[in-house]
């Protein structure tokens, strides 16, 4: 599971308002015209993705259910990606 929350770099009790914020900045970082990096379209492309999900309130919604249940089903797994996410993002 793709925790988009992360890919836009907010807190997951952010507003509509940071969510639009976070992805306007995060899509101008890596839009291809913008971004030579090979991996910019991928990124481009995950952060387009996670802002479709963050800013429609009954999607934000299936997807925060989704996320509590991961949590509470598999919790090693959950910590495990969430970690594995935070120390790739410190290590970029």
């Amino acid at each position: 599971m793709k925790d988009y929350y992360f890919v836009l770099g907010i807190a997951s009790n952010a507003t509509l308002a940071d969510v639009k914020k976070a992805f306007r900045a995060k899509a101008a970082e890596f839009h291809p015209d913008r971004n030579a990096s090979e991996l910019a379209p991928e990124k481009f492309h995950a952060v387009k993705e996670a802002y479709d999900i963050l800013s429609d309130p009954v999607a934000r919604s299936a997807y925060d259910e989704n996320r509590r249940r991961n949590l509470l089903d598999s919790p090693l797994e959950t910590a495990t990606e969430v970690w594995k996410n935070y120390i790739s993002g410190v290590l970029q």
